[in-house]
């Protein structure tokens, strides 16, 4: 796969994670609030359900597009300290594999019903702010040097 396409792909998948996660922090749950008990809970069962199924395809190609572009960069990744380019990218990486630990936990917790709507707000306003971050990474990498 060429390299603009693998680019093309990855920030595609990006799109869909950041709106989707950006959606549910910052209308989704401010907007729930205003509905009946009954009613937020068969929203949040019908979006969660809607939600699992699109994200079954997207992380495993946003994660498997990152693996691809990441290859391309193997040697700046094999000392990141040399390099800001190097650097950044790792931290970036590091933000990635933080959101997939994250991600993990929602599903375990899901599974093993101990999610609560305090702990679904926390990992999802991380999860947000990490992806910030990785924005601002993604852009800083070629734009930044020291």
């Amino acid at each position: 796969m060429s390299y603009l396409l693998l680019k093309f792909v990855h920030l595609t998948a990006a799109a869909f994670f950041i709106g989707g996660v950006f959606f549910e922090v910052m209308i989704l749950s401010r907007s729930a609030r205003q509905l009946a008990p009954a009613s937020r809970e068969q929203l949040s069962n019908v979006l969660g359900t809607r939600a699992r199924s699109v994200m079954r395809w997207v992380i495993p190609v946003l994660y498997g597009a990152g693996l691809g572009l990441a290859w391309q960069y193997r040697a700046v990744l094999h000392n990141p300290l040399a390099s800001s380019l190097g650097t950044m990218m790792a931290l970036k990486i590091g933000l990635a594999v933080s959101i997939l630990v994250q991600f993990i936990c929602v599903v375990y917790l899901m599974r093993t019903g101990r999610m609560t709507a305090s702990r679904s707000r926390r990992l999802h306003l991380s999860v947000l702010l990490h992806m910030l971050g990785i924005l601002f990474l993604a852009k800083a990498m070629f734009l930044l040097s020291w």
